[in-house]
C-alpha cells in the first residue's frame, strides 16, 4: 500500500468532491464545481473542475477587473459569449481572458453535459462588472460589496 502524496490528487479520490454552486444573479446558473488547487493548497491560483448540466449556465456575464481567467473544455459543448458574440465550444478549446477583460459567460443549451477545467488568479482584491444585473462586485479579501454599475448621477444644485 503507497500513502498518498499530498501534492498528488489521483482522479479516484475526486469522486464526491463537487460542490453545487449557482449564481445568486442568475436563476439558470448551477454549476458542479471540484476545487482542485484548494484541495491541495493553492493560493495564488485557482484551478477547478467545472461541469454543466444541459440547458444550464456557468454563472453570470462578466467581466473581470484584475484577475485573469481561462477556461479548457474537457467534453460537452456549450455556448460562450465573448464581448457580445456567441461562439460554440467543444472538447479541446481553449479562451483565456486577459485584464482588463471583455464580458463573458458560459451556457450549455445542448443535450449532454458540459465538463471543463478553469482557472485564474487569486489576487487579495478584485473587481467584477456584471454588466446584464447593472453591479459591481468588489472583493478585498473575504469582504465583499455590491455597487450599482453605473456611476452615480450628481446631485441637482441645491441638493433638491
Amino acid at each position: 500500500m503507497t500513502t498518498p502524496t499530498p501534492l498528488l490528487l489521483r482522479a479516484s479520490a475526486l469522486a464526491g468532491q463537487a460542490r453545487p454552486f449557482s449564481h445568486p444573479w442568475n436563476p439558470n446558473s448551477a454549476v458542479a464545481m471540484t476545487f482542485l488547487g484548494r484541495a491541495l493548497g493553492l493560493k495564488r491560483t485557482g484551478v477547478n473542475l467545472a461541469r454543466v448540466a444541459p440547458g444550464k449556465e456557468s454563472f453570470l456575464p462578466h467581466a473581470h477587473h484584475r484577475e485573469e481567467e481561462w477556461v479548457y473544455i474537457l467534453s460537452g459543448r456549450g455556448i460562450a459569449e465573448i464581448d457580445g458574440a456567441d461562439h460554440e465550444v467543444g472538447p479541446g478549446d481553449f479562451m483565456a481572458f486577459p485584464v482588463p477583460s471583455v464580458v463573458h459567460h458560459l451556457r450549455n443549451p445542448f443535450d449532454e453535459e458540459l465538463v471543463y477545467l478553469m482557472g485564474g488568479e487569486n489576487l487579495d482584491v478584485e473587481i467584477e462588472d456584471f454588466p446584464s444585473v447593472g453591479k459591481r462586485m468588489v472583493r478585498r479579501g473575504d469582504q465583499v460589496d455590491v455597487y450599482p454599475l453605473a456611476a452615480p448621477k450628481p446631485a441637482p444644485p441645491g441638493g433638491a
